[in-house]
């Protein structure tokens, strides 16, 4: 049975004991729970009090999880556990503040709620992080995840996001809970006169359908957001909050190679230089040039050096490495002004959506890789 126990029913009879329905989950049935009672309300609020259990000994509540599909019976998918993540603050860099400014909305809501629901704000909200692939929004994901150590989560991405209805109305049940929707533009792309995703209404629907006393998180990535329905900042709940990762500055591309080179003996200087000369380039270029220094050096068997790093850079930033560069986020040969060539248009603003700012520049650890 689901934690929501929505299919239970109740009717009013002669005394009986109650009694379990199997349900057909593959024709789209699900397991219901029948109390028959000899007098009015009985049943009903025995289904009451073990909604109530279900919900608060759930195996799901307080744990990460992701919902899969089936492809030979539809309904039948299953749950798949996570491991929370760990991820502290100090190994994500972002602009002075933001990352405090994103906690306060996705965490700092929820310890709160009772304050602000006293004064009749609204608890459910919706936070979106968009910007080039491999800036380190997933990875932000993670530390917002790791923080949250109270919540429930459900992680949905690729096939799995058709399951939203089914996050929303788990993370209703065992709330306070967070809905992760990666790569959400994947079902939430703006209407056109010909066409549409049905996958967007039931979005939509799942935004709309929780409670403003909620305390559910909706957060979602994407690295399109222009192409992104607009109705999802339309209404209070469902984007509230609309935050850029963009590509690293040369302060950012410093820290990033400090934090994936802190075991290296790399001096200070050529990081300063490598961090000057990687211009366009992403979290994800910075770990992967660090690890292809290593392969150098354990190639030749000797230690890593700073020459290492520097003809590493060279062969990633030489034309025949632009490939790679924009795969992995970066710029391509004729755009190094901050933007992924090839990558789209610039990132839209949303109406009604307050965006995030402060100076170009995220970088992230390693983790959930974009």
């Amino acid at each position: 049975m689901r934690p929501s126990a929505t299919g239970c029913t109740s009717s009013a009879a002669t005394a009986s004991p109650s009694f379990f329905s199997s349900g057909r989950p593959q024709f789209g049935s699900a397991p219901q729970l029948e109390v028959l009672a000899a007098a009015d309300g009985v049943a009903a609020g025995v289904l009451a009090e073990i909604r109530e259990a279900m919900n608060v000994h759930s195996v799901l509540r307080g744990q990460v999880v992701t919902f899969t599909t089936s492809h030979y019976e539809p309904g039948a998918g299953g749950v798949t556990f996570v491991r929370r993540p760990t991820v502290s603050a100090a190994e994500v860099v972002l602009p002075e503040g933001l990352l405090a400014r994103v906690e306060r909305h996705v965490l700092g809501i929820g310890r709160h709620r009772a304050e602000l629901a006293a004064a009749g704000q609204h608890l459910k909200r919706g936070v979106l992080l968009y910007g080039p692939p491999g800036t380190g929004k997933t990875h932000t994901v993670r530390h917002l995840v790791g923080a949250a150590q109270d919540s429930t989560v459900i992680l949905l991405s690729g096939l799995s996001l058709q399951l939203v209805t089914q996050a929303a109305d788990t993370a209703r049940a065992l709330q306070p809970a967070i809905v992760v929707l990666e790569d959400c533009d994947l079902v939430a792309e703006e209407r056109g006169h010909f066409s549409s995703s049905p996958l967007l209404f039931e979005v939509l629907d799942a935004l709309d359908g929780l409670a403003a006393d909620c305390d559910v998180v909706f957060l979602l990535t994407t690295n399109r957001a222009d192409v992104l329905e607009p109705a999802l900042a339309q209404r209070p709940g469902r984007v509230d909050l609309a935050v850029e990762i963009p590509l690293p500055d040369a302060r950012a591309r410093r820290a990033l190679l400090d934090l994936y080179a802190a075991e290296l003996p790399f001096g200070p200087d050529v990081l300063d230089e490598v961090a000057v000369g990687a211009e366009g380039t992403t979290a994800s270029f910075a770990k992967e040039l660090v690890r292809r220094s290593v392969l150098r050096a354990v190639e030749r068997q000797g230690e890593v050096s700073d020459d290492d790093l520097r003809t590493s850079l060279e062969e990633m930033m030489a034309d025949g490495g632009a490939l790679t560069r924009v795969l992995l986020g970066g710029a391509g040969p004729a755009d190094r002004r901050g933007r992924a060539s090839g990558a789209g248009p610039e990132f839209a603003t949303f109406p009604g959506v307050v965006p995030a700012s402060g100076p170009a520049a995220s970088a992230v650890a390693a983790g959930w890789d974009e």
